[in-house]
């Protein structure tokens, strides 16, 4: 018999095989009706998969049933309608070869090869057609294993090539592998699924893109299909609203058509510049973060672009980030010889010249054949242009370069610049800084996603007895920063290392549950909820990141707070303690903003462009109603700016409505309309973006106003449109 415990702490016996299906049915039909999958020992499996007790050492398995009102249900429900989709296309498309059709945030997609076209957005109408048909007929989805060498059979008898690949690089060493059958239509699958296709409610296709099988640019390019479900349709109209509010938002679209950035083609995809109007919004961002800095005991420094590769390798991250870097700089270390390569490769060099730059480079004209003691290789002189290159490549020592991919190793140098006492530190020392990753061009997305953006870099240096309240301290720093931006809907993540990673290295285990310790001591004391996610941390140390969900209930992971213990020891970093011995510190890395240009892509779309006063472009715009107030126009403008406002007049000879509505589509936060009575009286009439019209004021007071909403750095932000409907941003659940 089985030991089965329930969610309410009773245990209950069944038999041996006994399903959650049958489970659910001992304790109600309406309960059996409504689940659709369940979690056992923590693992989501079939609503009919039977139980086993694997440990025989263990009291009771421990089982929860899942229900349309359980987050990991829809995760099954969208897998499963992956399924759907892939078949749907399959009858309509014959040729299909399947890859993967993974869970999403936001719902699901299938990469897929299809002979002979392309699939667009005009196929959707009959592909969703084919979806209600599927769904109407609520056929079950059934689970089967096989061996995997007869597992690779049967997807080669159904031409299934991808798949078979599959097996062959991968899946083999599992020994069984599982499909799932739904009428005609079987799949390689680990699953789990729904109980049958009727349980979807509502589904749509979102969109088509490419994609290379498994990632790979040297694997043939597929087709990906993505799509949502959902148990119920207001669930899916609501979701529908978020995502057409978001593409009113896009931060591209938004950013293009107010000004405040863009992108060249000729300068670099990836790479921002940034326009006038948003190089104001970034000056504010950091100002405001440079005034808390200096509050709070920072000292500013600024570290070069570039840096030896021996640096990054020390560090670590010249092997981690090595995909995603940009090629390194390679040069001779002598100046002669720099210029002697350099005339070869311009053609600008005689031999008397190449022979001068010879001798004071130290290079002789030829070199000892290593395979023979006597004889010598050709004299440079008697070799080609290239050769001689060559040759000099050989015989020169080079030193390589690399674009930083992240600006703590430069600030560890600064640390160990010089001798350190324990009475310095903390050492705070902060920056922004600017970094590089060549993210590949499929994954460039205007701000959010580029190949060089600064971060507001900070590195702390500490005693370990310092660590917790120095951790605070930047935890409350950062809470503080997006509460002034309005960003005050977040949960917080301790990021822990996976012990079975090979990247998180250099550090004993004892090390990493210390500092995972450290952080879960600050956030339990700052009485901060929390969850925990195994693999996340960075490859040094464990984090706290703040996710934060904007206006539309959309989720971003934004600041983060790290823990280092790895990067001190990998560079021998000290400082004399109050026994007047040496000992290492403990770094912590904090960026609130994190990357400016995403933050700033983000900051557009939370606010759909309609900035804050404060930190608005353009605070004011003085709007004359005609010729006769130009004068009185002028004066306004003066005092604005005289005030350190951000202030512009309007002269065009347009009515005061054109006015009026051409700065509500600028997001123009306050206007000051005057006309001939208000140029009389030393009025004007105060027009808030928001609000509307606030009626005739005197200058004086409208000013005072201004003052006291950029001081205080009012918002006026919508309330969410509708709930949030997915969970973090974390990336697709492969499933075979």
């Amino acid at each position: 018999m089985l030991q089965i415990k329930l969610p309410d702490g009773s245990v209950k016996e069944y038999p041996e095989g006994t399903s959650p299906r049958e489970v659910a049915a001992g304790i109600g039909k309406r309960l059996a009706e409504a689940s659709v999958a369940a979690v056992v020992d923590g693992t989501i499996v079939d609503l009919d998969r039977p139980l086993e007790n694997g440990d025989p050492t263990r009291e009771a398995i421990e089982l929860r049933l899942l229900t349309s009102r359980d987050r990991e249900a829809l995760d099954v429900l969208r897998h499963s309608t992956a399924h759907i989709m892939a078949r749907a296309v399959m009858r309509l498309f014959p040729g299909v070869r399947l890859a993967f059709g993974p869970t999403t945030t936001n719902g699901f997609y299938y990469d897929m090869e299809v002979d002979g076209r392309s699939i667009s957005e005009d196929d959707f109408p009959a592909i969703e057609a084919e979806m209600a048909k599927i769904t109407k007929d609520a056929e079950p989805f059934e689970r089967f294993s096989l061996p995997a060498d007869k597992a690779r059979e049967f997807v080669a008898d159904l031409g299934q090539t991808l798949k078979v690949e599959h097996i062959d690089e991968e899946l083999a060493k599992f020994g069984v592998l599982s499909f799932y059958r739904q009428g005609e239509f079987v799949d390689l699958c680990r699953g789990p699924h729904i109980p049958n296709a009727g349980k979807v409610g509502a589904f749509k296709l979102l969109s088509i893109a490419g994609s290379y099988w498994k990632g790979r640019t040297d694997r043939p390019m597929l087709q990906r299909l993505y799509g949502t479900a959902f148990f119920d349709k207001k669930e899916l109209d609501a979701y529908l609203a978020q995502v057409e509010e978001a593409r009113k938002r896009d931060h591209r679209k938004l950013g293009k058509e107010l000004g405040l950035f863009t992108i060249s083609q000729l300068v670099g995809p990836g790479l921002i510049l940034w326009m006038p109007k948003g190089a104001v919004i970034r000056g504010l961002l950091e100002t405001f973060m440079k005034a808390e800095l200096i509050k709070r005991g920072y000292q500013p420094v600024y570290t070069p672009h570039i840096g030896k590769v021996d640096l990054y390798k020390t560090s670590g991250h010249y092997p981690y980030y090595k995909d995603s870097q940009f090629p390194t700089l390679k040069m001779p270390a002598d100046a002669s010889a720099k210029e002697l390569l350099d005339g070869l490769i311009a053609g600008s060099l005689d031999d008397d010249a190449q022979r001068v730059l010879l001798g004071k480079a130290g290079i002789p004209e030829r070199l000892p054949d290593a395979s023979s003691e006597t004889k010598f290789t050709r004299p440079f002189f008697e070799m080609s242009v290239a050769e001689r290159i060559g040759y000099l490549e050989q015989t020169c020592e080079f030193e390589e370069y690399l674009l930083k991919p992240m600006n703590c190793p430069h600030h560890i140098q600064i640390f160990a610049a010089q001798p350190r006492s324990y009475r310095e530190l903390p050492l705070r020392l902060a920056e922004f800084g600017t970094v590089y990753r060549y993210e590949q061009s499929g994954e460039l997305s205007g701000m959010t996603r580029v190949r060089g953006f600064t971060q507001d870099d900070a590195h702390l240096f500490c005693t370990p007895e310092q660590v917790r309240g120095e951790f605070r301290s930047t935890m409350e720093l950062t809470q503080h920063i997006l509460g002034s931006l309005g960003l005050t809907d977040y949960k917080l993540r301790l990021s822990k290392h996976d012990p079975e990673d090979p990247k998180y290295q250099g550090a004993a285990g004892d090390t990493w549950r210390q500092a995972e310790e450290d952080i879960r001591s600050v956030l339990d004391e700052m009485a901060l909820p929390y969850e925990e996610a195994a693999g996340e941390a960075a490859f040094y140390g464990p984090k706290a990141d703040f996710i934060v969900r904007d206006c539309i209930g959309r989720q971003w992971q934004l600041g983060t707070v790290q823990l280092d213990y790895v990067l001190p020891e990998r560079f021998g970093l000290e400082y004399i303690g109050a026994d007047n011995h040496p000992h290492r510190p403990v770094m912590i890395h904090r960026a609130p903003f994190g990357s400016m240009e995403r933050f700033m892509g983000i900051l557009i779309e939370h606010f759909a462009g309609a900035f804050p006063l404060w930190l608005a472009p353009e605070q004011v715009r003085i709007l004359p109603i005609s010729d006769k107030a130009a004068d009185y126009a002028e004066s306004v403008l003066k005092r604005l700016t005289d005030a350190g406002f951000r202030a512009s007049m309007d002269h065009r000879p347009e009515k005061i409505g054109a006015k009026i509505r051409d700065a509500q589509l600028d997001k123009t936060p306050v206007m000051f309309v005057v006309g001939a009575k208000e140029a009389e009286a030393g009025n004007v009439a105060y027009r808030d973006r928001v609000a509307g019209d606030l009626g005739v004021m005197s200058l004086e007071d409208a000013l005072a106003r201004v003052r006291k909403e950029d001081d205080e750095r009012t918002f006026h932000q919508a309330a969410p449109l509708a709930p949030a409907t997915t969970g973090e941003e974390s990336g697709a659940n492969h499933e075979y």
